[in-house]
């Protein structure tokens, strides 16, 4: 099954982040340089002297944050003013990505997530202020965050990281209730372990603020015809992709993947997986809608690993309309297709 169009630009170097800033693109982490929406490049002469890999922006696009994948270094930045460093835990900071993430609540602060002290606590700041919003007695379990993302509607925060085996789970919190009871980022949050089984969770995202979707890795010890444990309908099982609804407490949808998700987008009804080169995703069924193995990506699995496979550098439009995908010659511009609305609650 082909894709859409896919359009090249050329970047005169690696290019390290992406952001959408209208029809421009714009490389936080390379100063500030930016590409028009004819492809025309437009370098910086902004440079940073530590090597910063990856970067975040606000949903205002105000804010950002360059940072290290696998290093202890950030900088939270307003536009181009370096507003203060952060930084987190050394403990196995190589073996997993930097716990990071901005987004907006509810009542439209923007706020800063990371774990500045430890790798098991997160903690919630306002970008604007500094203000740690998270303050209080603090009984964390033993979980390696990462992968942080702030829902859409800013009422839920999502982590997907790993426990010590290692093995990748993910977690949902209540973002509210953590703003008066920070003591909620510490339980088990709103996606028990129990929803799934036999295999790690490989990646998640947010559809909206009341649906995520989830994908599991295989089972080592799955039987070779894949039907293992079919008998536990309520649960995802391996190699499937999931859609829960933290208000209902269930899967809406769960469905079989033939290979991996790598790294997920969430787009309306659909995903973006990452792995090895995108893939358009019917999330409550787990067709591919389309895809684009000319374009290619590193076989990403995971937030976690001792051999690392940097996540791929890529910016989907916000009007769902158009994928940047960073390639070692420049950025591919990928036109997806229009999104229809399917979701059928199960």
């Amino acid at each position: 099954m082909g894709g859409t169009g896919v359009v090249r630009w050329k970047a005169t170097g690696e290019v390290r982040s992406l952001a959408w800033d209208g029809d421009d693109l714009v490389d936080r982490v390379g100063g500030g340089r930016r590409w028009t929406s004819e492809g025309v490049e437009h370098p910086s002469r902004r440079m940073y002297a530590y090597p910063f890999d990856r970067a975040v922006v606000s949903p205002s696009g105000r804010y950002a944050v360059v940072y290290t994948e696998r290093g202890t270094k950030a900088l939270l930045l307003d536009g181009q003013r370096i507003v203060r460093e952060l930084d987190r835990s050394h403990y196995h900071a190589e073996d997993f990505d930097y716990p990071l993430a901005l987004g907006s609540l509810a009542d439209g602060r923007e706020v800063l997530v990371h774990c500045p002290d430890a790798h098991e606590v997160i903690e919630v700041e306002d970008v604007a202020t500094g203000e740690r919003l998270t303050r209080g007695e603090r009984t964390p379990m033993d979980v390696f965050h990462s992968r942080l993302a702030v829902s859409p509607d800013g009422t839920r925060l999502l982590s997907a990281g790993w426990l010590w085996s290692p093995f990748g789970i993910a977690r949902v919190y209540d973002l509210e209730q953590a703003l008066t009871e920070p003591a909620v980022l510490d339980g088990e949050g709103l996606l028990p372990s129990t929803s799934w089984r036999d295999a790690e969770i490989d990646a998640a995202c947010w559809l909206d603020g009341d649906r995520l979707v989830v994908a599991a890795g295989e089972d080592e010890d799955e039987d070779e015809d894949g039907e293992d444990g079919e008998d536990e309908p309520a649960a995802l099982g391996p190699r499937q992709l999931g859609v829960w609804s933290p208000s209902e407490r269930r899967w809406l949808h769960r469905s079989r993947l033939e290979m991996p998700a790598g790294t997920l987008i969430g787009r309306g009804d659909d995903v973006v997986a990452l792995y090895a080169y995108p893939r358009l995703i019917d999330a409550a069924t787990g067709t591919v809608l389309a895809e684009w193995p000319e374009v290619g990506l590193s076989p990403r699995v995971g937030s976690y690993g001792v051999r690392h496979v940097p996540t791929p550098v890529v910016a989907l439009h916000p009007d769902g309309g158009r994928l940047a995908v960073a390639q070692p010659d420049g950025i591919a511009i990928i036109t997806l297709p229009r999104p229809v609305s399917r979701d059928r609650r199960a």
